[in-house]
């Protein structure tokens, strides 16, 4: 699922799978180098994980979800981030 302010990969694990053992679902944050320096890259990841931190609760419990900031992230209102992360938790559920 793409937006403005990040791309996420979202993957369903199987019941079987070790997903199923940790208690709600998995994120991961990834920051390409040509987004900026280490603090630039930083800040975008800091920015989008305290969204996916206030989102949490809706998602579905076996969800591995892979969120790519991107460069608009940056200078975006931070209730943006969390809409769009909560449009991506709509569609994890």
């Amino acid at each position: 699922m793409t937006c403005p302010y990040f791309a996420a990969f979202c993957f369903s694990a199987p019941a079987s799978d070790t997903v199923s053992a940790v208690d709600g679902p998995l994120f991961g944050f990834t920051t390409p180098r040509a987004l900026g320096k280490a603090n630039v890259r930083n800040r975008l990841r800091r920015r989008v994980r305290e969204a996916v931190r206030l989102e949490r609760h809706s998602f579905g419990k076996a969800w591995m979800v892979v969120f790519n900031p991107r460069r608009a992230a940056l200078d975006a209102p931070f209730e943006d981030i969390r809409r769009e992360v909560a449009k991506v938790a709509a569609r994890c559920k």
